[in-house]
């Protein structure tokens, strides 16, 4: 039996953004930016934030009388990144916050996708829940980057 789901859920996080069409030319990254540098302007980090301690957070508890079953919360950091090589804030701006929205289309559950919010079954249900928008203006022109939190509830 696992004794937690986040690795499950992140996994399935980044299964699912990796195979999305409306992600078609995003990098999708597991966790935290490896040392190779990434020709994309658009980025999708999975268990990974800038300036975040973790890449999850967890709490559980026993899910019923009996001790047999744990529920576990969970929180898990994310970030979206838009640059550009020109100072079109408003144009980095825009398309982080469409990544955003594909993020959230691909939790939500449809008749095609039933199971998008379980993650494939790796959790009860899971959601968008915070984001903080940031705003860079560098050498190499405009950068818009999104944190945001996946939560999930998971049976253990």
């Amino acid at each position: 039996m696992a004794t937690s789901a986040v690795h499950a859920a992140i996994n399935a996080l980044v299964v699912r953004f990796e195979t999305a069409p409306a992600l078609d030319g995003v990098r999708v990254i597991d966790g935290p930016p490896p040392s190779q540098t990434f020709s994309e302007p658009d980025r999708l980090y999975v268990g990974w934030a800038p300036g975040a301690e973790q890449a999850a957070e967890l709490s559980q508890e026993f899910a019923s009388a009996g001790a047999r079953r744990r529920d576990e919360d969970g929180l898990i950091s994310c970030y979206a990144e838009a640059r550009s090589g020109d100072e079109d804030m408003a144009l980095c701006r825009a398309r982080v916050f469409e990544l955003l929205a594909v993020v959230e289309d691909e939790l939500r559950a449809t008749s095609l996708a039933p199971d998008a919010p379980t993650l494939g079954g790796a959790v009860l249900w899971s959601e968008v829940t915070t984001g903080s928008l940031i705003q860079e203006q560098g050498p190499d022109g405009a950068l818009a980057g999104l944190v945001f939190t996946v939560a999930y509830r998971a049976r253990i």
